[in-house]
């Protein structure tokens, strides 16, 4: 019954599309080539929505219609299709796909994400709903390290699905949790989207991974606040764990020493160490766990140290230096900005000629009337670039510059800053040493033998792979590395982890390059059949007719956005996000330059928006990667029915990220801009 009924919606969508086709091309008093390409648009989503494949139906179409556009001229046609090809294959950041992919397998095969979800449920096992939060941070960090939204959502739905429904979560909550959780992968960096649609629109994929950071926190955060008011409300929906869930056996001498000392960790196995009251359990023992226990207390002093040199670092004296001789004999006042923008010794003027000085600190081009400028004597000097007064003004403004500077004498030597005392902390820094030092001092209250184990499981599952997402995303953002280099050193951190765990072998070798080669070659011909397509419809006019269609329409950039982001929600239904991004973008980003819009932001807009696709019936792919390993009797329209609340979450961060667009700015901004 469930097939029929997405058959039905299929067939009304389909028919729906056709009929807006056809009386499109009835009402026009002429059709024209961009009908045509609209009408190629139509045929396109009708035939991907019948199963066609996707990039094939891209390719076909496009090469049909640039046929006709060109007057049946095959030759014409055979070359658009070989320059949209080469077009794609000489683009370099399509490099970095396949090595993210392989690395994302390899940690997959890892098996980190079992130990990662028992640790983090274990840990959160006093939170409302803490098998759901732990399963969203779980699909969180693991989306991370993967970006292969298929492999979280089944490998989550084998390992979670099973405990929450045992646990006696609803059925609903459950699905939900994991597929919205698994679809993070597509949002948060390394995303393969992002990539695609960097590639697509022309937009850098480095600050697209860092505009990306925090929308992505967001939205798992906003799911997790979601999860807890729910099990807080309505607990039935979400029991709490019991008594025997929480137990964490521990090993014979930690119990030993907790029986004897103290169920506090780091004062029982410190009075361990003391003469008799070492309780007959090795002295290495106890150092070894000590010194995991004090591993925070480090982290912190490190973390406290280093921000005490950020935030001491002494500040230049800021006292006018005289700039060296010129070779006329002449001198030049710079301010100490100007010296310090310059980055040490400055290119001397050109030969015969004084430069102009000017406020920014840079030597300035000479006269272009005379080749000469005016002697420093002159009683009015050229303003700056800028419109202002320049530094060396007339005399009546600076008397003792132009003293100086006629008489030749020395330049003032200039501010040592390694000699320059540091700055006393700011009141802020105290406040977060503070902060830090009570979290810390409550840390270690709490910290039972039994949470030590909990510690002990978070070391060896959650900190590689936020070492693995660190190494990745630091060297991308800081600029340390390209996308494509930070890839590969990504395909590395997952070799080294699936040797380290031991989960390394041929089989596994075999099976990541063969998923690596089968999803690059996927998104590959997508690229080839998007260009073939675009370059089509281009050719046809689509593009012209639909931009002077929504130019008529006279809207706002805050409408024109509304209209955007509610067409692209509205085919997240019956397509997937690849489709869209290869198929839709390219209409889309030649419009942005007329509202004003940067294509930036509009990516991060976009790339919530596409969650969507993923947990949009009818084709809502993290619904069946689910079912595929789900109970039998769970059922399809369940699975549905849990994703409908996340979607509305994904609808509430659109709109704070379009209010706040600082959320995904404010960090490319920051580096880059």
């Amino acid at each position: 019954m469930t097939i029929r009924k997405e058959l039905w919606f299929g067939f009304i969508l389909m028919a729906i599309i056709i009929a807006g086709t056809g009386y499109m091309l009835l009402s026009a008093p002429q059709i024209t080539n961009g009908h045509l390409g609209l009408m190629m648009l139509s045929l396109v989503v009708v035939a991907i929505m019948l199963g066609f494949p996707t990039a094939f139906t891209l390719m076909g179409m496009g090469m049909i219609f640039t046929w006709i556009a060109y007057e049946e001229n095959t030759s014409k046609t055979l070359t658009l299709m070989v320059q949209s090809a080469f077009k794609v294959m000489g683009n370099d950041v399509l490099i970095s796909i396949p090595l993210f992919v392989f690395m994302g397998y390899l940690v997959e095969r890892a098996n980190l994400i079992e130990k990662l979800f028992k640790s983090l449920h274990l840990a959160m096992a006093r939170v409302p709903g803490s098998l759901a939060v732990a399963t969203l941070f779980t699909c969180a960090v693991f989306a991370t390290a993967t970006g292969i939204v298929g492999a979280v959502v089944t490998l989550m739905g084998l390992l979670a699905f099973p405990q929450m429904l045992r646990g006696g979560y609803d059925v609903r909550v459950s699905a939900g949790a994991i597929t919205a959780g698994g679809c993070l992968g597509i949002l948060i960096p390394p995303s393969v989207m992002l990539i695609v649609y960097g590639a697509t629109a022309g937009v850098s994929v480095v600050q697209l991974y860092a505009g990306a950071f925090f929308p992505g926190i967001m939205l798992a955060g906003l799911y997790i606040i979601y999860v807890i008011v729910l099990a807080k409300l309505k607990p039935h929906l979400m029991p709490p764990l019991s008594a025997e869930a929480r137990y964490v056996p521990l090993p014979s001498l930690s119990e030993t020493i907790a029986k004897e000392i103290s169920q506090v960790a780091l004062p029982g196995l410190v009075r361990a160490l003391k003469g008799q009251r070492n309780v007959a359990v090795p002295t290495g023992y106890i150092l070894r766990q000590l010194g995991i226990t004090l591993l925070p207390a480090l982290v912190f002093v490190l973390v406290t140290a280093f921000s005490w040199h950020l935030n001491t670092k002494p500040v230049p004296v800021e006292a006018p230096v005289v700039a060296g001789t010129s070779e006329g004999g002449m001198q030049s006042l710079e301010a100490p900005q100007a010296q310090e923008a310059s980055g040490g010794v400055q290119e001397p003027p050109a030969e015969g000629d004084l430069a102009e000085p000017k406020e920014d600190g840079a030597l300035a081009e000479p006269k272009a009337d005379s080749g000469l400028s005016e002697p420093p004597g002159s009683t009015a000097a050229t303003p700056a670039a800028s419109g202002e007064p320049s530094a060396a003004a007339a005399p009546s403004q600076a008397p003792t510059a132009a003293t100086d500077a006629s008489v030749g004498e020395p330049p003032a030597p200039a501010a040592d800053v390694a000699d320059a005392p540091r700055t006393a902390p700011s009141t802020g820094w105290w406040v977060g040493v503070a902060i830090g030092l009570g979290a810390l001092t409550a840390f270690y209250a709490l910290l039972s033998f039994q949470r030590l184990e909990v510690f002990k499981m978070l070391l060896s599952s959650f900190f590689p792979l936020v070492v693995l997402i660190l190494a990745v995303l630091g060297s991308i953002v800081f600029g340390l590395a390209t996308p494509t280099e930070a890839a590969a050193i990504g395909a590395l951190g997952g070799f080294l982890l699936a040797v380290a765990y031991r989960q390394f072998n041929m089989t596994v070798l075999r099976e990541s390059v063969f998923l690596t080669a089968k999803t690059s070659a996927m998104v590959c011909w997508l690229f080839v059949g998007s260009a073939i397509f675009s370059a089509a419809f281009a050719l046809l006019g689509g593009q012209e007719l639909v931009e002077n269609w929504v130019l008529s329409l006279n809207l706002s950039k805050t409408e024109f956005l509304i209209l955007s982001q509610v067409i692209i929600f509205v085919l997240g239904w019956p397509l997937e996000w690849t489709e869209i991004i290869v198929i839709f973008m390219p209409i889309f980003i030649p419009l942005l330059d007329n509202f004003g819009v940067d294509p930036l932001f509009f990516g991060l807009l976009v790339a919530l928006n596409l969650q969507t696709a993923f947990l949009s019936p009818p084709v809502a792919m993290a619904a069946f990667y689910l079912k595929g390993v789900s109970p039998p009797h769970v059922t399809l329209n369940q699975i549905f029915a849990g994703m409908l609340p996340f979607m509305g979450i994904q609808v509430i961060a659109i709109i704070l990220l379009y209010n706040f667009p600082a959320i995904g700015m404010w960090l490319p901004t920051v580096l880059y801009r």
